[in-house]
């Protein structure tokens, strides 16, 4: 084609066509010819000389992946049905996800950062994986080699098959420091989940999506492992901070927004294209209902319950926004059930299961009822074998522990299920399929066997990938954190800011927030008492600075001692504990603890005394009520700061800044505060320049303040909005939508 375009750097080929023809892009080394046709050009990713249907970029992406389905081995399928465990960019050693090369650490290896590891290599070529999940990388252009890396060792194997990278959400700028900073080497920074809810506008949330797509893209990543659209009715359940608030039609809005802009590239082809990253919604049928708050992540919290009958609003953020896009894309890519098993969920065959084992909720309604064609995924790690120990972040096979692992993914897949979260052995696949033949038939479990890898691949053709899968790691660098994207998500972290309490001085009648600049101020340090992790290893205790980095001085001093400070800045954290109890079980208790959202200690006196749900094969018991026991929160020492520095102060004032994990038993501190911020895994820059003035806050609550923790055990896990709201001592009620702005002054 005599007006194309061909270049070679960094050993990547490419190639532009003009009139509408697609971008190719290749290795050298892989040996990859190309194929002239009408004069067009395509990959000979088959190596037959011929154009095939999958390699025609003409076609639908659904008609390319048909055809390369039917060319694949059972192997190959297994392979594409499998999600690698999660990996390091790169794996150093020491870390939860180390990798070898070699056989020795990266340290000792001398390898690049972005080099292949030997287990990755093992993934492409012994066990046909295509999908990878990427976690820390050292930066973008590290990111953009590793991903040329991958595609060029898929590129040489069987059908060339690229490699679909993926993503947990990687914006949060919950761990950012006291300054906003911008660079190539790090994503744009934005509120958790629950503060884009706590903006009120879909909007915010459809401009992260398009920033943190075209990021994501430069990165390699083609699939995000989210947005997280369980409705969180549950206030004690660990991840509610992750979803888009409980509110079911503010959820849709934004779940729309989310995917919408993820997913659309501008005049692609049906809103697909280069810009395109496939959106993976979870949990299916949603997992914010846990009896009592606990998390189906640990076996002691396996059960979602629906005492307020109210299971049906749960799949509206599925049913009415993540299927029924308003965008070219129409529906999401893919969607997870969760770990959970949704007690009495099954009005068909009365099987309590994880979801993923349920004929009922992924055949017949996933599949069935609401039609999704999309891929379904597992959870990571739902098909291994128990653990003995119920206190463990393991034994997700739920409800089937006694099949065997193959025979768990013969059922999943049966059910509906095409992929599996967490598990790198093609070998229980297989053996699934010839299990799958014996009972069912060859025929038919090819069949099924192929659209599982045609859904798959669907998602990988509609981005672009088996054109275009290579980057330009300077390009890369350029757009990831880019002063534009992180401009946009440090706003959103301004607007997600809601001012809840802004008492009046005595002395001036003016409100005391914002503070003004140039003042002496006191933030006393945290201390957390020995905790649990999120894998359950024992933390422990510890002191932290909340400002590490200092009280930038455009905002004012840090004084090291109350009475030289004109305001007090204390930080702290919703109340955090431990749900399970070894050493009660073991003194012959059940082992289960309240959930509390109050700092002191907690009895419960208004539980349940009969759970909802109940037994497991490790407990010769099925009640899991913690009626009358006792908790305490580990950061207790929070509340102590803030009644501290009401003492210290005296007149002077005291400003709480919160970060809500989940929300606050307020009467605890409320009075002893003169004005109080809520923040959602937000950078501390941005609480402070609410705290001083630079911004006006308009955030709002996502979620109700309860009025103490009996109208929390009063509530129902599945119905939204169903507490008593707490009212302060300025006659305010920290209801669901509430939020205050600065006075005119």
């Amino acid at each position: 084609m005599s007006d194309s375009t061909r270049t070679t750097k960094d050993g990547i080929c490419r190639l532009t066509q003009p009139g509408g023809g697609e971008t190719l892009s290749w290795s050298e080394a892989s040996g990859l010819t190309l194929i002239e046709q009408d004069g067009l050009y395509f990959k000979d990713l088959e190596r037959t000389g011929k154009l095939l249907p999958y390699e025609d970029w003409r076609l639908t992406p659904w008609e390319r992946a048909k055809d390369l389905a039917g060319r694949l081995s059972i192997e190959e399928i297994a392979g594409l049905m499998l999600y690698s465990p999660h990996q390091a960019v790169p794996p150093v050693a020491g870390g939860p996800f180390a990798g070898t090369f070699g056989g020795s650490s990266y340290e000792e290896s001398g390898a690049e950062p972005y080099a292949l590891s030997d287990q990755q290599k093992e993934y492409l070529e012994q066990e046909h994986i295509r999908h990878i999940l990427m976690t820390t990388v050292k930066n973008a252009e590290t990111a953009a080699r590793w991903n040329n890396m991958l595609q060029a060792q898929a590129e040489k194997l069987p059908h060339g098959i690229p490699v679909n990278i993926s993503t947990d959400p990687r914006n949060s700028a919950r761990a950012s420091g006291a300054e906003f900073k911008s660079g190539g080497g790090d994503v744009s920074k934005w509120p958790e989940g629950l503060g884009f809810a706590a903006c009120f506008d879909p909007q915010v949330a459809a401009q992260f999506a398009h920033d943190a797509s075209l990021e994501y893209r430069a990165l390699g990543i083609t699939t995000a492992l989210g947005p997280q659209i369980d409705l969180c009715t549950e206030p004690r359940w660990m991840r509610l901070v992750d979803t888009l608030g409980e509110e079911c039609g503010m959820a849709k809005k934004l779940t729309k927004a989310y995917c919408d802009g993820m997913q659309t590239t501008e005049g692609g082809r049906g809103g697909w294209g280069r810009d395109s990253v496939n959106t993976m919604v979870k949990h299916w049928p949603g997992g914010g209902s846990g009896e009592g708050g606990r998390d189906a992540h640990y076996a002691y919290g396996k059960f979602a319950v629906y005492p307020g009958g109210n299971f049906e609003e749960h799949l509206k953020p599925f049913t009415e926004a993540a299927f029924q896009l308003d965008g070219p894309t129409g529906s999401a890519a893919a969607v997870m059930p969760y770990y959970t098993v949704s007690w009495g969920a099954d009005t068909k065959n009365g099987k309590n299961v994880g979801n993923s084992y349920s004929e009922y909720l992924i055949h017949d309604l996933l599949r069935g009822k609401y039609n999704y064609r999309g891929v379904v995924c597992t959870d990571w790690g739902v098909t291994g074998d128990a653990d003995p120990k119920i206190d463990v972040l393991a034994s997700h096979s739920y409800g089937v522990e006694d099949l065997s692992e193959a025979e768990r993914h013969l059922l999943a897949i049966v059910n509906g299920v095409d992929q599996f979260g967490g598990n790198s052995a093609s070998a229980p696949v297989v053996e699934a399929y010839r299990i799958g033949c014996e009972r069912y038939g060859e025929q038919p479990m090819r069949e099924r066997m192929e659209l599982s890898a045609a859904r798959l691949l669907k998602n990988i053709f509609q981005c672009g990938l088996f054109e275009d899968p290579y980057l330009d790691p300077e390009h890369s660098a350029q757009v990831v954190g880019c002063e534009e994207f992180c401009s946009h998500g440090y706003e959103a972290q301004l607007k997600s800011v809601v001012l809840l309490k802004n008492r009046k001085s005595a002395d001036t009648g003016r409100p005391v927030l914002p503070l003004q600049k140039g003042l002496k101020v006191y933030v006393p340090n945290r201390s957390i008492r020995a905790s649990k992790s999120f894998i359950r290893t024992d933390v422990p205790a510890y002191t932290e600075d909340p400002l590490p980095d200092g009280l930038p001085a455009r905002f004012g001093v840090r004084a090291d001692d109350p009475a030289e400070a004109d305001a007090a800045l204390v930080f702290i954290e919703s109340p955090a504990c431990n749900p399970y109890s070894k050493e009660d079980a073991q003194n012959g208790g059940n082992g289960y603890l309240p959930i509390t959202l109050q700092y002191r200690p907690y009895t419960a006196t208004a539980a349940r005394p009969v759970s909802i749900a109940g037994g497991d094969h490790r407990e010769n018991f099925t009640n899991r009520s913690y009626l009358g026991k006792t908790n305490t929160a580990y950061n207790e020492a929070d509340l102590d700061n803030i009644l501290e520095c009401r003492k210290r102060m005296g007149d002077k004032p005291v400003i709480v800044c919160a970060t809500v994990n989940n929300p606050f038993v307020m009467s605890e501190f409320e009075a002893a505060a003169d004005g109080i911020v809520a923040e959602f895994g937000i950078s501390k820059a941005a609480v402070l320049d609410v705290v001083f003035g630079n911004y006006n806050p308009t955030g709002r609550l996502p979620v109700q303040m309860p009025k103490d923790m009996e109208t929390v055990e009063r509530q129902c896990e599945d119905v939204a909005l169903d507490m008593e709201a707490y009212t302060d001592s300025e006659g305010n009620t920290y209801d669901y939508g509430f939020g205050l702005r600065y006075e005119a002054r």
